[in-house]
């Protein structure tokens, strides 16, 4: 049907709109929309045309004679429709939203396009002409969208107040780069505006299995969630909203929510998921409009953004922190190197001195300054060779030369080269082999191995003032791969003693490069503390792992490392 009621504004319009309105034959039809009319300023209609389904049993005549009578057919929200009808005609600009009409029992939402009826020049706008596309249409008593109770004004409060918690929210977070405060204040904003039961959020990484509650507001009523691990594929409305980015209203079937009906949205960054939220819905909105679920997406994605500059800035603070304590440890680390080198270079300079001057008293205290110059030089070569070879494994440029290796042969070469040193300090040194029946092969570079078990059997050496040092070896028969090959099992080599051991608040710095447990213990006992750093690489570039165990200071040291067994032996 088409009508063009009478007013005095009907003047402004152009003549080919009185044209089209004129007709009473359904000319607005040819437009191809189910719903268009005009409106004045004031928001009257001008003309109307609605093409509704037959089923909805409409009084046709009823709304065109009502309609500036009765308000009949009206928006839920009067005061934002007329704002954007007005602000069309002052910007001369088309707008295009969605609106919930009123009429009898139905509500009618309207995907709606306005656009201003172009004035003549030097007059302004007064008319704009309204096209919709209908979205959904409930009915008031069924409570589809709101239980009986609920009336049409008390659906577009509802929805105002919404929109304020929104806003409140976002300005909010925007204040800090706290992530945990950012978590916190956005459970605790959404559930004292909404008086939830419980409001709930989880990190999320792509490709997780499952979320962690890391922030929640609940009453006190009820058990907290916080810090219980959610599998995702268990509760369908994750499952959901991560796969459609948008928020869903399901039934939850996790037992913490009571299996009661769940708002639950995903925050994103650039249509990425970082996070997840979950709250529960009172009974006047567990059924949402879509402009509440467009709100809720709009809130979920400034959350989401929020979420991703506070994890950016996190990580730089991590990586300059991690950036100038790698500076301290390297300027502390060229400290303490220069003074490990000075010594012993100072040492051989003034012994050599010393028998060039002819200041010894006889050829045997010569030789003593020669031998004692040789000692300096050997220590002096440690330790220049240690800072040459870690500085090749971090360029990278190591050679390891890898193939089968007979470890009794390396236990029986470390062992002559240490043995004499661990006497010298009245130490114990001992070697274990598994007891097989054939030799214990393994797969590496055996010069490389050698060079970690002398640091290692060294170390224990050099920090252990009573017992004794004692290396073994244990077979490991679990299949690993290295270099697309696939191995036996491995060797466990292990170097024990009965030293001044590591506080376990320190053990972490052992293996940190250019780090040094205590300097006062590096003065004390000497090296470069680069030692277990150098081992660990190799041993990572030969397919093993290094492990450091100790109970305490003063209750000795434990460090393992694994080799891949080349043939597994046949055990007695």
């Amino acid at each position: 049907m088409s009508i063009t009621v009478n007013s005095q504004l009907s003047k402004v319009l152009s003549r080919n709109l009185e044209s089209i309105a004129s007709n009473t034959d359904g000319s607005w039809a040819n437009l191809g929309a189910e719903l268009v009319y005009t409106q004045d300023w004031a928001g009257r209609f001008l003309t109307f045309y609605w093409q509704h389904p037959d089923s909805l049993s409409i009084n046709t005549d009823q709304i065109v004679a009502s309609l500036n009578q009765d308000d009949s057919f009206v928006p839920v929200d009067k005061v934002a429709y007329l704002q954007k009808l007005q602000q069309v005609m002052t910007t001369l600009l088309p707008e295009r939203c969605q609106f919930w009409f009123n009429y009898q029992q139905y509500l009618y939402e309207f995907d709606v396009t306005i656009t201003p009826v172009m004035p003549s020049l030097g007059n302004a706008a007064a008319t704009v002409l309204v096209m919709g596309r209908l979205l959904q249409i409930v009915e008031k008593n069924q409570g589809i969208l709101a239980p009986l109770s609920t009336t049409v004004s008390d659906l577009a409060l509802r929805s105002q107040q919404h929109q304020k918690i929104v806003n409140r929210l976002t300005s909010s977070i925007r204040r800090t780069l706290d992530l945990d405060v950012i978590w916190q204040q956005t459970v605790d904003s959404l559930g004292e505006a909404l008086h939830l039961d419980r409001c709930i959020i989880c990190p999320y990484k792509p490709g997780a299995k499952s979320v962690k509650v890391i922030a929640e507001y609940h009453k006190p009523s009820i058990t907290s969630m916080l810090g219980l691990e959610i599998d995702i594929n268990s509760e369908p409305g994750l499952v959901e909203t991560l796969y459609t980015l948008k928020p869903v209203v399901v039934e939850s079937q996790h037992p913490y929510f009571q299996k009661g009906r769940i708002l639950v949205a995903v925050t994103c960054h650039q249509d990425q998921p970082n996070g997840i939220i979950a709250l529960t819905l009172r009974d006047e909105c567990k059924s949402l409009t879509a402009e509440e679920l467009e709100l809720a997406k709009e809130a979920a994605d400034q959350l989401g953004t929020a979420i991703a500059h506070a994890t950016l800035y996190q990580e730089l603070g991590i990586a300059r922190f991690q950036a100038e304590e790698a500076t301290r440890r390297k300027s502390e680390f060229l400290a303490n190197v220069s003074h490990e080198i000075r010594t012993p270079l100072n040492g051989i300079m003034g012994f050599l001195k010393l028998i060039l001057d002819e200041m010894t008293d006889s050829v045997e205290e010569e030789r003593e300054y020669l031998e004692e110059s040789h000692k300096l030089s050997v220590h002096l070569f440690a330790i220049i060779q240690d800072i040459l070879d870690f500085a090749k494994i971090e360029a990278g440029k190591t050679d390891l030369e890898l193939s089968s290796v007979n470890l009794g042969e390396l236990f029986a070469d470390v062992s002559n080269s240490m043995r004499l040193q661990a006497e010298q300090k009245n130490l114990s040194f001992q070697t274990f082999l598994p007891d097989t029946a054939d030799e214990i092969i393994v797969f590496g570079d055996y010069l490389r191995l050698k060079q970690v078990m002398i640091n290692l059997v060294g170390n224990a050496i050099k920090f252990t003032h009573e017992g004794g040092i004692t290396l073994n070896a244990d077979v490991v028969r679990k299949k690993i791969r290295f270099q697309d090959k696939e191995f036996p099992g491995m060797v466990k080599v292990r170097v024990a003693d009965t030293g001044i051991g590591v506080s376990l608040d320190k053990q972490d710095k052992l293996f940190q490069s250019f780090s040094q447990v205590d300097g006062s213990r590096t003065r004390q006992y000497g090296g470069t503390g680069l030692g277990l750093a150098i081992s660990q690489k190799l041993v990572e570039a030969m397919g093993g792992e290094v492990h450091f165990y100790s109970l305490g200071e003063g209750l000795g040291s434990t460090v393992t490392f694994t080799v891949p067994l080349y043939q597994q032996p046949v055990l007695s």
